[in-house]
């Protein structure tokens, strides 16, 4: 027997608010090591979007986004989207809320751990290659072949001589990308010193994100300058036409999702897509079926 309507209308509304809730749960987790940490924090906190106005907005870019997803699909598009930047700028974030609504087929992520001895001795982009798109596929790297023009650089896990042949390479290696019809698109996450700092001191404070602060990180702190002269010569060296750097304000991380998700979507032009009208077929039902209870020793204990 089918339910009331008004049963029905309630159990949607339901159903979509805990689709908002679980980005309201990443929020309230974000404002919780905000409070945490800035009582010890001499700066007052930078204003930020108000509430309201952030969700509105991140729902809006998540709907065009699942429709710049199903164009993707239906196009057979190629699409690489790198994120990059500092330790704590927020590509995690930015990347979350890029994938929460999307198909996981369609829209994945690549976040590569340290190279293996045999990576270390292969062709540098050898390892990304793999994980490139195939026709309807959007690829997020977090973190990308960029790696040797920061950490590795600055840490010294590259050589001068295997750097400067990196920048030979990477513009070539891009071109190539494109020209095999893959849509690269390249954002460089730009925090400040103090920002950075504040949010190391949020990692540190919160057990839950502790996990977060590798040796590595803390390490970027002692090098905030050799980063920055590694990153600015990176964008003035692989800043080509056919793959362009946009860099994203994101010392706040409100705007610098929306921002970002909002450019993002008018990289790549998109419209919608035809579909059936979908039903749900009924049910088929045999007379001789009978489902069989569980034995109670299986179910997980109903504690709430």
């Amino acid at each position: 027997m089918s339910e009331p309507i008004e049963e029905q209308l309630n159990r949607i509304k339901n159903e979509i608010a805990d689709s908002f809730d679980e980005e309201l749960e990443m929020q309230m987790e974000e404002d919780r090591l905000d409070e945490l940490v800035a009582e010890g924090m001499s700066e007052p906190a930078e204003v930020t979007l108000e509430r309201r106005v952030y969700f509105r907005e991140l729902f809006r870019l998540q709907h065009e986004l699942v429709r710049l997803q199903d164009w993707v699909q239906y196009k057979k598009l190629k699409v690489v989207i790198l994120f990059e930047g500092r330790d704590s700028a927020g590509k995690g974030g930015a990347i979350k809320r890029v994938t929460q609504r999307l198909n996981p087929r369609v829209a994945r992520v690549v976040a590569l751990p340290a190279p293996t001895e045999r990576e270390r001795n292969q062709w540098y982009f050898q390892r990304y290659v793999p994980h490139l798109p195939t026709a309807g596929e959007m690829v997020m790297f977090d973190r990308s072949w960029y790696n040797r023009a920061g950490v590795e650089r600055v840490m010294g896990f590259a050589t001068p001589e295997q750097v400067e042949e990196f920048f030979r390479d990477v513009p070539e290696f891009e071109r190539m990308l494109v020209r095999s019809g893959i849509i690269l698109l390249k954002y460089w996450f730009s925090i400040t010193d103090e920002e950075q700092e504040f949010r190391f001191k949020m990692r540190i404070h919160d057990p839950l994100k502790q996990w977060k602060l590798s040796p590595m990180d803390l390490q970027s702190r002692v090098h905030w300058e050799e980063y920055t002269k590694a990153k600015e010569e990176m964008l003035q060296r692989t800043h080509i036409p056919e793959a362009p750097w946009w860099v994203v304000h994101a010392v706040d991380k409100k705007r610098a999702r929306l921002n970002m998700i909002d450019h993002l979507l008018k990289q790549v032009p998109y419209e919608n897509v035809p579909k059936e009208a979908i039903e749900l077929p009924e049910r088929v039902r045999h007379s001789d079926y009978t489902r069989h209870p569980v034995p109670p020793e299986m179910h997980v204990p109903e504690v709430y």
